[in-house]
């Protein structure tokens, strides 16, 4: 059987599938999963614990056997946990075969191999009976089957099929129940992820403002939930309108519907605003009584509790429809309508005295339907690039370097994805705009790719300007927007001698830094609430070795905090003035470490040169030089290259410097990379 894997190519700007070796066995999805992430996450791990020997501890007292279903049991942590608590047997089903190879090996090593029992098969094809995957039904119903909105990851069918088929009518479950909690608020931050701004051109001959088309303003945009660490977002950039409200709550020891369906509360906001967020978190409870909570609530919440990092489950950013003015003691109706997989959300006013008839009309008005992007925005660009889009620094440095280069007479084409650059230089004056990929008059859309560019696309004229952010949306590392250096080189014929590019260079920077919890998710875990799970941790280390060691991996790094040990530096130069050169790019060097504290890993990043004194950076906006504390650009994702010395928990003493080899192969338009400490 061939594996087939998605991987960017830099060098055509498109996801390509790669077909794998028979040797592949999912190394890229072991490497960068979040189990290490998961057996990191102390309070989970703890309240599980407490959880399933309540559970056992309650069938005991009544004369039972304890008969435990494990539902996606990973490493077999939980199993192990309820096997030692005193469970007779569990069944213990993995539908991932690495991960269910893992958990053989790490029950025996654990010595439980006569108590459980790994079935390496999705749950909905587990057969029950004297000859089946399992001899009798279950009492105790054990799973982890969230992600940071709940359900996102089937949790509901899964919980549907097993009460119908696997576990006994009144099991004991552990968790036994979840709640959904929501907060209606106004940010400004927040809506810039899903709205495009007006955007203020000071022109020659005045002010211009490009507006976005109705038919982008008006879209309900897609239902994807938007997860983030809030814990990371300052009070500054939001305002709360209301109290903290219970959206629903579902109990998992009886049967659960998976069925769309909808939930509604009445709000009163405790401040006027406008209402254009809803942001979301939930708890769960271990057991019937409450007394064990396990909790997603932000700071602001719970602001006396120690925080538990954990990456695995945050916290949720749903976007209403549309914006709404709401005033400070009104009543509101917030619904939330969900299908097997993700929920969005509606708000409507309540109408003063007629409230039964409103109800009514209310039941008869929500559609269960998810919302669908009607203008393309949504697909095209996701969260971080509307937020980006909707900078009006960043926008301001490009209206400044366009101003430099555009005369009257200029004719440009524009290589980027889903761009305002060409209607900004429109408004600058441009002659005549190609936008390579709404002034249909004055700016025309090329659809070829451009190697395919033709002299008739471009009405046999010479462009005299070339401009790209760039940006397109196959980049998953910072410096796979490079394309933009190839696509410039593949059009080369169709340039003007004395063509201006725009920006005219990059460079890669890079810095060394200390982790404040991001360097958890490549940790490993050894031992995990008494139970060795070291079979894990090499499992994820041989993976890592498999290739994924030597390449970097992005994280938005405004929500992971870090503190630099170096100064930032210039690695890379890529001159967009000339073509792409055949021989590859390298450099060597050292970086000298400049504080103390634990070398986890490298950033790093591009900053585009547009033009004399203009850049602009994906990654480090601002350092305090005292602590090392950084600010990062919060619309990109940053590179990070873990030491191996994060991977392999070496306790090493405080190295004063860090070598380092960079290799930028042009042919694949890949960077590979090797640090020494």
């Amino acid at each position: 059987m061939k594996t087939f894997c998605g991987r960017a190519n830099p060098t055509t700007g498109s996801m390509e599938w790669v077909e794998e070796g028979e040797d592949y066995d999912y190394h890229q999805e072991i490497a960068r999963s979040r189990y290490a992430d998961m057996l990191h996450d102390k309070d989970r791990n703890v309240k599980y614990y407490q959880g399933i020997c309540a559970a056992v501890s309650r069938v005991k007292e009544r004369g039972e056997k304890a008969i435990v279903l494990d539902i996606g049991t990973g490493t077999g942590l939980l199993s192990m946990m309820a096997a030692s608590a005193g469970a007779d047997f569990c069944y213990a089903i993995e539908v991932f075969k690495p991960m269910a190879n893992a958990a053989v090996k790490i029950v025996e090593r654990n010595g439980f191999s006569d108590k459980i029992k790994v079935i390496n098969k999705h749950s909905t094809e587990v057969t029950v009976g004297p000859d089946g995957d399992m001899q009798c039904r279950a009492n105790i119903l054990v799973t982890e089957l969230f992600d940071t909105e709940l359900i996102g990851e089937g949790a509901l069918p899964t919980y549907e099929h097993a009460h119908k088929y696997l576990v006994q009518e009144g099991c004991e479950a552990v968790p036994h129940r979840a709640t959904v909690y929501v907060q209606l608020v106004e940010s400004k931050r927040m809506w810039s992820w899903k709205k495009l701004f007006p955007v203020h051109v000071e022109a020659e001959d005045g002010e211009k403002i490009l507006v976005p088309p109705s038919e982008m303003e008006n879209c309900p945009g897609v239902p994807s939930v938007c997860d983030i660490q809030l814990n990371q977002m300052p009070l500054s950039d939001f305002t709360t309108l209301s109290d903290v409200v219970t959206m629903f709550s579902v109990d998992f020891s009886k049967p659960v519907q998976s069925a769309s369906t909808y939930y509604r509360v009445q709000l009163e906001p405790v401040k006027s605003g406008k209402a254009q967020i809803v942001l979301s978190w939930w708890d769960i409870d271990m057991d019937p009584s409450g007394m064990i909570n396990c909790t997603m609530a932000p700071y602001w919440v719970k602001p006396t509790s120690a925080l538990q990092w954990r990456d695995h489950w945050m916290q949720c950013v749903y976007f209403l429809p549309n914006e709404e003015p709401v005033l400070q003691g009104e009543k509101l109706y917030l619904t939330a309508c969900r299908d097997e997989y993700s929920v969005w959300y509606n708000l409507q006013k309540a109408r003063e005295g007629e409230n039964k008839a409103f109800e009514e009309e209310l039941k008869a008005d929500v559609r269960v339907e998810s919302p669908v992007c009607r203008c393309r925005a949504h697909l095209l660009w996701n969260r971080a690039r509307f937020g980006e889009l909707n900078d009006h620094n960043r926008t301001h440095q490009y209206i400044r370097s366009l101003r430099k280069v555009l005369k009257k007479d200029s004719v440009c084409l524009c290589i980027s994805d889903g761009s305002l650059l060409p209607v900004l230089a429109h408004y600058l004056g441009a002659k005549q705009f190609f936008k390579a990929n709404h002034l249909e008059d004055k700016i025309k859309i090329i659809e070829a790719r451009p190697e395919l560019l033709k002299p008739s696309h471009l009405e046999d004229k010479k462009i005299s300007v070339l401009v790209g952010e760039p940006f397109f949306t196959t980049s998953l590392l910072p410096w796979h927007n490079l394309y933009f250096w190839y696509a410039r080189t593949a059009v080369s014929t169709h340039l003007a001698s004395n063509v201006t590019v725009l920006p005219q260079s990059a460079s890669l920077h890079m810095m060394i830094v200390e982790f404040q919890d991001l360097w958890r998710i490549r940790s490993p875990c050894g031992i995990c609430e008494g139970f060795d799970v070291q079979t894990m941790d090499d499992m994820i280390k041989d993976s890592l070795n498999f290739r994924e060691s030597k390449e970097a991996e992005p994280h938005p790094l405004w929500e992971y905090p870090c503190k630099s040990l170096s100064d930032p530096q210039e690695v890379l130069t890529f001159d967009f003035t000339k073509t792409v050169p055949q021989h590859c790019l390298s450099t060597e060097g050292s970086v000298k470490l400049l504080r103390k504290g634990k070398s986890h890993g490298a950033v790093l990043w591009m900053e585009y040169h547009l033009a004399a004194d203009v850049s602009v950076s994906t990654g480090l906006i601002q350092m305090s030089n005292e602590k090392g504390n950084c600010e990062w650009n919060p619309h990109c994702k940053q590179a990070v290259y873990f030491f191996s010395s994060v991977i392999e928990s070496e306790i090493l003493s405080e190295p004063t410097a860090v070598t380092y080899a960079i290799n930028f192969d042009t042919k694949t338009g890949e960077i590979a990379m090797d640090f020494k400490l």
